[in-house]
């Protein structure tokens, strides 16, 4: 158990690592690609700077006709410059919204990737049970002291299955039913079995309980998934 503890811990630290990586990564990431980008992106005033220069160099350009043109040119740059600070800012709304999504994809993905290998590790190991205790005359099953209220024949099927599993026996299909039935298991069809182990998975509930609990051994038959020790019966 402390194995599995620390392992367990050692994958979540490496996850985390991950994590923090991959973050510290996308923002480095987009940080470069906006200074790149606002560095390349043209002056605001340069065309203000421009009509300047002209008004100074030119020495035709002094009639009234001319400096109207030339302050008309100015506005225009002021409007450009105007729009261009607009677009710095839609920019760098753009670039905060993309860094935003990219981390929360990260998360997203780090987060899908450890709940699949904890539900490889469960399915590997099978579910941690500490107690099982099955009472016949209620018709109840109590499994860690979680209650599962189930039929009759549900029970009974249970109850086969932990009398086989203290034993360490694993039961076919047609065995389960000559138990149940009290017939021969020559007389017996193990689709009737399997009949009985779908039901009592259903009563279960659980997909993921009732799939672990009760396992099928491939071309052998079925067995409870528990230590013996922990099997009671009342």
């Amino acid at each position: 158990m402390q194995d599995a503890t620390s392992s367990a811990t050692d994958a979540l630290k490496a996850g985390n690592r991950v994590v923090a990586g991959g973050i510290a990564a996308i923002v480095l990431i987009l940080s470069a690609a906006a200074v790149f980008l606002f560095l390349n992106l043209p002056d605001a005033d340069a065309f203000n700077a421009r009509v300047e220069r002209l008004f100074v160099e030119v020495d035709a350009l002094r009639s009234g006709p001319e400096i109207r043109l030339l302050e008309i040119i100015a506005q225009s740059g002021t409007t450009f410059s105007e729009v261009l600070a607009s677009y710095r800012m839609v920019i760098f709304v753009l670039l905060v919204f993309s860094t935003s999504l990219l981390v929360a994809a990260l998360v997203l993905l780090v987060t899908i990737v450890a709940l699949n290998r904890r539900m490889s590790a469960i399915q590997r190991s099978g579910i941690q049970v500490a107690s099982l205790m099955i009472s016949r005359e209620s018709r109840s099953v109590y499994i860690n002291d979680m209650e599962f209220s189930l039929t009759e024949a549900a029970i009974e099927t249970l109850s086969v299955l932990a009398e086989a599993r203290m034993d360490d026996d694993v039961l076919t299909g047609a065995q389960i039913e000559a138990m149940i039935s009290g017939k021969s298991v020559t007389d017996c069809d193990e689709a009737a079995g399997a009949t009985r182990v779908k039901r009592l998975r259903d009563a279960l509930g659980n997909q993921m309980v009732s799939e672990l609990l009760v396992k099928t051994i491939a071309r052998r038959g079925y067995m409870l998934a528990v230590g013996k020790d922990v099997i009671r019966m009342v």
